[in-house]
C-alpha cells in the first residue's frame, strides 16, 4: 500500500501517513508494523513517543498485544526536529498527548524528504477531536482508520468509552479504566451516565 522510498529525479520525497482510531484498535501494532519494514528495507529510522508515555515501558513504543520497538521519549514536539539528522523515516506514537507543534515539526519532515508515520487517538473519551492528531489527518498523504470491537455489541468500535468517574482528559489507563464501543452503545452509555 505505501511505497517504502520514494525518489523522483534523483530527489527524495516525503510524507505523512496517519494511523488514528479509538483505544484497542491497533494504531501502535500497525505503527510497528511499518517501521519494522521500513528497517527490512534499510532505512535509517527513528521512533518517538511522548514522555509521559510510560504504561509499558519507558524506552520502547509497546502495544496492548506485547509488540514493541525501541523509541526516544521526549517531552516536546520540538524535541523530535532536534533528533532527526540523516533519516528516512519517522515514527511517532500517541500522538494526540502532543503539542500543536506537531503539526509544524511532521511538516517540516515530510517537506524534507521524510516519510512521516504517526499513531494516535483521534477523540478523546468524550468523543472531542483529541490534539494535533485531526489536524495531522486533514494535511496526511495517507490516513488509515483503524478499529477496536465494541465489548458490549461486537460491531466496529471507534469510540473509547472511559469506565471511571475521573474527568482529566489525559488519564493513561488500559482495560481497567476503558472500553472500545461502537457509536450505538457509545452515545447509550453517555445518556445512562449522564442521567444517573
Amino acid at each position: 500500500m505505501f511505497l517504502e522510498k520514494s525518489h523522483v529525479g534523483g530527489r527524495k520525497h516525503g510524507w505523512i501517513e496517519v494511523i488514528a482510531g479509538s483505544m484497542f484498535s491497533g494504531k501502535t501494532e500497525e505503527l510497528i508494523r511499518r517501521m519494522r519494514r521500513a528497517k527490512i528495507a534499510n532505512q535509517k529510522v527513528e521512533i518517538f513517543k511522548p514522555q509521559i508515555e510510560n504504561r509499558y515501558s519507558d524506552v520502547e513504543v509497546v502495544s496492548h498485544d506485547a509488540r514493541a520497538i525501541m523509541s526516544t521519549p521526549v517531552e516536546t514536539s520540538a524535541n523530535i526536529l532536534l533528533m532527526c539528522s540523516d533519516v528516512d523515516v519517522v515514527g511517532i506514537d500517541e500522538a494526540q498527548f502532543f503539542d500543536d507543534g506537531l503539526i509544524d515539526v511532521c511538516n517540516k519532515l515530510a517537506n524534507s524528504g521524510v516519510r512521516v508515520i504517526v499513531a494516535g487517538l483521534d477523540m478523546d473519551y468524550l468523543g472531542v477531536p483529541f490534539g494535533p492528531v485531526p489536524q495531522l489527518m486533514a494535511i496526511a498523504e495517507y490516513v488509515t482508520k483503524v478499529h477496536a470491537i465494541c465489548v458490549r455489541c461486537g460491531n466496529l468500535a471507534s469510540y473509547s468509552y472511559r469506565l471511571t468517574n475521573d474527568d482529566k482528559r489525559v488519564l493513561l489507563g488500559e482495560k481497567e479504566a476503558y472500553q472500545p464501543l461502537c457509536r450505538e452503545c457509545y452515545v447509550k452509555e453517555q445518556g445512562e451516565s449522564n442521567s444517573s
